[in-house]
């Protein structure tokens, strides 16, 4: 019985002094990391806002070595191995052909860009120096490379539709002033049945080094419909006649081959159409035929043709 008292006794002497050693390694974290430190560290540098009509191919430096002052729970919290600050290329200076950022300039840059109890004590002196390629920019079409395969029985309901239909291509002229579209990446779609909504990514040519699209993919969409053929038979009507002829067609009627949506063919009607034969068009003055025209048919229609493309006809003088 005593001994588990002792026992007990040491255990609770134990976790008391552990308690305190905890406090007082508290305490002096927090009184650490409320004085003031002086640290390196290395920013990495981002490039922003470059001006219209230049293309920015790198700099000379990526990064930044600087010497900061700063609170510990400052440093504790400040990220500096991964620090990224903006440069702005909109206020770079330029002499011939040539852009760079002054020592002065990028220091304000950055100084504005940390809070405001850091000092920025240390910096590179050197003068950024940016490598900016002069370009151009040009709107061009663009050309899908799709096949499509309909399955039996099916058609396209309207036209194929792209968006967007054209892009703008950014690049030093001497390479895209030859280009007069964009292509697509080749798409096969076989025995389609039903609407389709396909991403297209762009083709650009490895030539193209220092170009750039406004858009890297299209969407290519279409409807698809199931159709059904019919067959109408329409009067011939002969026009051009000189008043003192009268002029029979053999025969009198023709066929007129339609295809379109099952729906749409049910509400068409042979006065729907309207064939001519011209008596003026007749190919010789002794030809025994007369070429037919399809004058006259509705909208909506996937085809419609023909079936014979002339007819015979006599003549009697009235």
């Amino acid at each position: 019985m005593i001994k588990s008292i002792k026992r007990a006794l040491k255990k609770r002497k134990a976790k008391v002094f552990f308690a305190f050693l905890g406090c007082s390694a508290a305490i002096w974290f927090i009184n650490a990391l409320s004085q003031t430190y002086v640290s390196t560290a290395a920013f990495d540098l981002e490039y922003v806002n470059f001006p219209e009509g230049y293309l920015f191919k790198g700099a000379s430096k990526k990064e930044m070595d600087v010497k900061i002052r700063a609170g510990g729970f400052q440093f504790l919290g400040f990220n500096f191995k991964n620090k990224k600050v903006s440069i702005d290329v909109s206020e770079a200076e330029k002499s011939d052909s040539k852009f760079y950022v002054p020592e002065n300039d990028y220091r304000t840059q950055i100084e504005k860009q940390m809070t405001g109890s850091m000092a920025l004590l240390e910096i590179d002196n050197d003068t950024l120096f940016l490598n900016m390629l002069p370009v151009i920019t040009k709107k061009l079409p663009v050309r899908p490379r799709v096949k499509i395969n309909l399955a039996q029985n099916y058609l396209l309901d309207g036209e194929i539709l792209m968006t967007p239909d054209s892009i703008s291509v950014i690049g030093p002229e001497d390479e895209i002033d030859s280009i007069t579209q964009i292509r697509t990446e080749k798409l096969t779609l076989p025995d389609l049945t039903s609407d389709f909504v396909e991403e297209l990514n762009l083709f650009k040519s490895p030539t193209l080094k220092n170009t750039s699209y406004s858009e890297s993919t299209v969407i290519l969409s279409g409807k698809i419909a199931r159709f059904s053929e019919k067959i109408f038979e329409v009067p011939v009507m002969v026009i051009n006649l000189p008043d003192d002829l009268d002029v029979k067609t053999f025969p009198d009627k023709v066929s007129v081959i339609c295809k379109a949506k099952m729906n749409y063919l049910k509400e068409l009607q042979q006065t729907d159409f309207e064939v001519v034969a011209d008596y003026k068009g007749k190919k010789k003055e002794a030809s025994k035929a007369l070429p037919l025209v399809l004058l006259k048919k509705p909208e909506g229609l996937h085809s419609v043709k023909l079936k014979e493309t002339e007819v015979e006809y006599i003549v009697k003088k009235i």
